[in-house]
């Protein structure tokens, strides 16, 4: 979930069925407020936004990649082919828990559906808590049987995690905050250098003691213009709701203020310092434990709170009475002077525009909203405004994005003015653009696989010069229009975060367009492996229409291309979303002590080429993102990498789906297969939480030409029994309080698994198929380093196990 860059990002961000990429263990700690929820890799990527320090711009990260290329859709591969004869087998055929099939049956368009497991769509009900109970012990004694490797594992991964972690400095008014981590803490503490970034640091937040198990921790935190006070939110459990509260930053005293139902929403101050933009929904009816209900969240609104008063008190500043699905965000411009509404309907990058001059005499009643542009043709993006021009970043007319000025009197698309083109390479999007010391634009591209920064001229877009960030990727970026300083927290797979100084009141550009001059801020000192035993190396894979995309092979240097090593692929391919390098500790000491090859794959369907590149993986296209998936995998193996029968393939959320249905269609390709909080039923995703949100990227079963392709790929849906062929090893992840992917999608999986595939009386399949379920977590934002270690030694054993990997000390 993740929310200047434009709070365009933050709406889209927070409700996609988020690309979990490791997120046991791959701690890439990003620790910002505004980075909310970076943890999980930034794979788990972010992308830029503006949800910290409300002027201060917070960009994560993205990623790069792309050839041109015509995208088409792909048929369907056909379901299971003859398999390699049984890999991996248990000392004994694993008894799986008998669940009750229904006689529930759907029509989807004359077409009869059978959906025996729809009584596990209740979580709260007995019957289904007896069956996670039961499904999480078939699970632990398949773990059993690598106690060494897991107990081993968990032990290197604490003592290699425990290192200090900072996270990208922001400043506000005169003070400077940040994140940091001494090494083992659950969560990370929120620090604050008062009045210099030399000055003694304070602790200002501290969330651990919130909870004793860590499951409590810091959301957003976002001061006002003048740093009086700051609006931040508190998450539990993981869930997508947050409670916000307010505390005057002085003296850290927290106020009696206290906001509920807050979720996918803005923090935006008026430069009054009175109070604060937010978003909210109704209390939902008959929710004992919020995060564990599966009902649509829908009617968002738009709320203004001023400070000292009770939430009853807070004014409806704009709603949607007529779109349930309607998202509207609200930004309060750099000036101060104005109102910037973006609305959304989908996590498509495309939103409309709404701006309104801010009440003189403070938000009283609902914002007078003129509609800038009312469709969802592109998205805009607020970057700043001299009175009613204003900046933005669009990919109007710009697959892969770019920077105009537009009279928002006059917003006539004619009469805009280009700053920064669309990059005519065809390689780089631009991921963000942002001002700093009042006239010099920063912008990030992605340029295959690398993160680019240059600094442009506000008055007319001329670049001016390069910022010479590491190659790698820019996981954190924070800015004020007004102020010199920009910071910039740079990482790669073999390279743990480093916080960059570019200071442009001393160092401006200068006028032969010499690079910036950046200086180190903090670097973090990594004590555990030698980073340089590695080799990190970027390949092209060609998929079966001809379409080119890049995969990133990281390994030892020790490791042999003679087809013996284990190896684990991990996708994404949805939402727009760039899966770009990060430091993992966790695949660190997978490819340290198993000689394990980590592989990402940057199929289509991410962002890493704009938005034909995503196109080219979504809707009627999705079928794309699985058939490069298989090719990567098939890549890997005849260049020796590994074989079929050491091969792991591991996505989250809508990687899950990716790598459930790649399960299902080539189970003879690979070994095992880890599925994290996916979406597995893709006929009823849109009728849960916010999951109507993912039609843009998946379709609807409730159309008639969508359902059958739908179908065809759903992976609760597709389980098949194939004659003297077995599935690979499987373990199929959820938890009990995400509400973004709701658990029932893994569960229905694990259901329909066992049943066609692990009968009590067919020993054809013999690698198992269990789910993990964890307690007090979600969708991974906000989850405690003790069950980041935890889920990552279980899901590594695991790995082990099915990869026939062995054990380098």
């Amino acid at each position: 979930s993740l929310p200047t860059l434009g709070f365009t990002l933050v709406m889209i961000l927070a409700r996609i069925p988020f690309p979990v990429r490791l997120i046991q263990g791959s701690v890439a700690w990003c620790c910002n407020t505004t980075t909310i929820a970076t943890r999980a890799h930034r794979s788990i990527h972010t992308r830029s936004f503006n949800s910290s320090c409300q002027r201060s711009t917070l960009v994560q990260r993205v990623n790069p990649f792309r050839q041109p290329c015509n995208v088409k859709t792909i048929p369907t591969t056909p379901l299971p082919r003859p398999c390699r004869p049984f890999v991996t087998m248990t000392k004994a055929k694993i008894v799986y828990p008998a669940a009750r099939r229904c006689d529930h049956v759907d029509n989807y368009h004359g077409t009869e559906v059978a959906d025996p497991y729809r009584w596990l769509e209740d979580p709260d009900s007995e019957e289904t808590r007896a069956f996670v109970d039961a499904q999480n012990k078939v699970t632990e004694g398949v773990l059993a049987a690598a106690a060494e490797t897991r107990g081993k594992f968990h032990a290197l991964l604490k003592e290699n995690l425990d290192y200090e972690k900072r996270g990208t400095v922001w400043r506000s008014g005169d003070n400077y905050f940040y994140y940091y981590n001494p090494g083992l803490l659950n969560q990370s503490v929120l620090y604050v250098c008062r009045g210099a970034l030399d000055a003694d640091p304070e602790v200002l937040i501290d969330p651990n003691p919130w909870s004793d198990d860590g499951t409590v921790t810091l959301g957003s935190f976002v001061p006002d213009e003048q740093c009086t006070y700051a609006a931040y939110s508190v998450v539990s459990s993981g869930s997508d709701w947050r409670t916000v509260r307010v505390m005057r930053v002085s003296d850290g005293t927290v106020l009696e203020d206290e906001l509920e139902w807050v979720k996918f929403s803005c923090l935006s101050w008026t430069h009054d310092g009175l109070g604060f933009f937010y978003n909210r929904y109704d209390r939902p009816a008959d929710v004992e434990d919020a995060g564990t209900e599966t009902d649509s969240a829908k009617f968002q609104k738009l709320f203004y709170h001023r400070v000292g008063t009770p939430q009853a008190d807070d004014v409806l500043a704009y709603d949607f009475p007529d779109h349930e699905d309607y998202l509207g965000g609200a930004q309060v411009s750099s000036c101060g002077g104005y109102v910037v509404v973006t609305v959304s309907e989908s996590c498509l990058p495309v939103n409309k525009l709404y701006v309104c001059r801010t009440p003189e005499d403070g938000v009283r009643a609902r914002l007078p909203l003129r509609k800038v542009i009312d469709n969802f043709d592109a998205e805009y993006e607020y970057v700043h405004n001299e009175g009613s021009h204003f900046v933005f970043k669009t990919n109007k007319a710009a697959p892969r994005y770019r920077v105009v000025r537009m009279d928002i009197d006059d917003p006539a698309e004619d009469k805009w003015e280009v700053l920064l083109p669309e990059a005519p390479d065809g390689s780089s999007t631009l991921e963000w653009c942002s001002l700093a010391h009042r006239q010099y634009l920063v912008a990030c591209h992605l340029k295959d696989v690398k993160h680019v920064v240059a600094l442009h001229a506000l008055a007319d877009g001329r670049r001016l010069c390069d910022v010479p960030v590491p190659v790698g990727c820019v996981m954190g970026a924070t800015m004020q229009h007004d102020q010199h300083e920009v910071f910039l927290n740079t990482s790669g797979f073999t390279q743990p975060g480093t916080v960059h100084r570019l200071d442009l009141a001393a160092n401006p550009p200068s006028a032969d367009g010499a690079p910036a001059r950046l200086t180190v801020h903090s670097a973090t000192q990594f004590k555990g492996i030698d980073l340089d035993s590695f080799d990190v190396s970027q390949q092209w894979v060609t998929s079966r229409d001809g379409v080119k995309f890049p995969v990133f092979i990281i390994h030892h240097k020790d490791v042999q291309l003679d087809g013996q090593n284990p190896c684990l692929l991990y996708g994404y391919g949805g939402f727009n979303i760039s899966l770009t390098p990060c430091f993992s500790v966790s695949r660190l000491l997978f490819m340290h002590h198993m000689r394990g090859v980590m592989v990402v794959a940057n199929i289509r369907g991410g962002g890493e080429y704009g938005r034909q590149w995503h196109q080219g993986g979504s809707q009627k296209n999705k079928q794309n993102c699985m058939t490069d998936f298989q090719c990567a995998a098939e890549y890997l193996i005849e260049h020796k990498y590994t074989s079929s029968e050491r091969l792991a393939i591991q996505g989250g959320s809508n990687g899950g789906l990716l790598v459930g249905a790649c399960a299902n269609q080539r189970p003879d390709l690979f070994s095992c297969v880890v599925a994290q909080v996916g979406v597995m039923d893709l006929l009823r995703f849109h009728k849960f939480t916010i999951g109507a949100m993912w039609v843009s990227d998946y379709c609807s079963s409730d159309s008639a030409e969508d359902f059958p392709w739908l179908l065809k790929l759903s992976p609760v849906h597709n389980v098949r029994r194939v004659e003297g062929a077995q599935y690979p090893a499987m373990l199929i992840m959820t938890a009990d309080h995400d509400d973004r992917v709701v658990p029932l999608h893994s569960l229905k999986l694990v259901a329909a698994l066992q049943h066609e595939l692990g009968r009590p009386d067919d020993d054809q399949q013999q690698n198992p198929l269990v789910a993990r379920i964890e307690v007090k977590a979600g969708h991974g934002s906000g989850k405690p380093l003790s069950k980041i270690i935890d889920e990552s030694a279980d899901v590594y054993a695991f790995i082990y196990l099915h990869t026939n990997a062995k054990w380098y000390n």
